[in-house]
């Protein structure tokens, strides 16, 4: 059974190992340009360590996957063309899952536990990330439009809400 836990600096290695396996699997699977091999990179996920907001998924094999949650608003997601967020509650955001491949049911394991803490969880991803769009569909979470992330590249946006 998968578990979720905060990420600790002892972890970067194995979290840098895993987003490397991830950048190769996204280029090799139709999707070169939502990461390519420069995100995300050793100081963003050393600031998601610091602050607490990067996760670890793991078994009692190991760390299988990584993800970063934050709590409140996330900046991106302030403006949403093409649709509407299913409400205006505080959220909590997931960014930046990835796995090792080794084990299927990350983005479920992660799902259930944000599920666990909040009431509404917003996620979003890349147009050819279509692996991940029927992951997000599959556990509940709604296609709601079109938000833009820092360097201006558009993604699709999700939302989940128990309200």
């Amino acid at each position: 059974m998968m578990n979720v836990r905060i990420a600790d600096l002892k972890d970067f290695e194995k979290i840098m190992k895993i987003y490397k396996y991830a950048q190769d699997y996204m280029i090799q699977s139709g999707n070169p340009t939502q990461w390519g091999h420069f995100y995300p990179d050793e100081e963003l996920i050393r600031s998601d360590i610091h602050q607490n907001a990067c996760k670890v998924i793991y078994d009692e094999n190991g760390i299988h996957g990584v993800c970063a949650l934050f709590e409140g608003a996330d900046p991106t997601y302030e403006h949403i063309e093409d649709g509407n967020w299913l409400n205006d509650e505080p959220y909590l955001t997931i960014h930046r899952l990835a796995g090792d491949g080794q084990v299927h049911g990350l983005f479920q394991c992660v799902a259930d536990y944000c599920k666990n803490i909040s009431r509404n969880i917003r996620v979003d991803t890349h147009a050819n990330n279509r692996i991940m769009q029927k992951l997000m569909e599959k556990n509940g979470f709604t296609k709601c439009g079109i938000i833009y992330v820092k360097d201006g590249t558009p993604r699709i946006a999700y939302h989940w809400t128990d309200l």
